[in-house]
């Protein structure tokens, strides 16, 4: 965010983090980087107070601590730790959404238990995950039991 040339400022609900409204400034979206020789000083010290909240690798991180103990969870793990591409995570009713986007025939590991979780349920989450050549499929049944993982060839366009 752009207030005074040259200087970027953080943006909160209704202005800078400095203070400065919103009707006052010129909105650029990208990243705040507080350390940057062109942050704002007072901007840069309320991001850095800021309460943190955990990316989304992170939150599945979590998530997929609770699955089956086995290789496809060790490599997801270690993926998601190094900031892998979530490319998609859905949850709710409409398990033929979820259907259409978990790519099941595209899978080549853990399909079958995948399939399955998506027949056995109401609703149903599912979060896709890209890395490296793989596409890890997490299905996340919302009945308490633990995720389930596969995975496949990613799709390089």
């Amino acid at each position: 965010m752009n207030g005074v040339a040259g200087v970027e400022h953080a943006v909160g609900g209704r202005g800078t983090l400095c203070g400065i409204s919103a009707r006052h400034t010129t909105r650029y979206r990208h990243l705040f980087v507080p350390d940057a020789l062109r942050s704002c000083r007072r901007c840069r010290q309320e991001a850095e107070a800021a309460p943190t909240q955990p990316c989304v690798q992170e939150r599945l991180h979590g998530r997929v601590l609770d699955s089956a103990q086995g290789v496809l969870r060790d490599e997801l793990l270690a993926a998601l730790r190094t900031g892998a591409n979530v490319r998609l995570w859905i949850n709710g009713r409409s398990t033929d959404l979820a259907k259409f986007y978990a790519g099941l025939d595209e899978l080549t590991d853990g399909a079958e238990p995948a399939a399955e979780a998506f027949a056995a349920a109401a609703t149903i989450g599912l979060a896709n995950v890209e890395h490296d050549h793989w596409r890890f499929l997490v299905v996340l049944p919302e009945d308490g039991r633990p995720p389930i993982i596969a995975r496949g060839p990613r799709a390089l366009r």
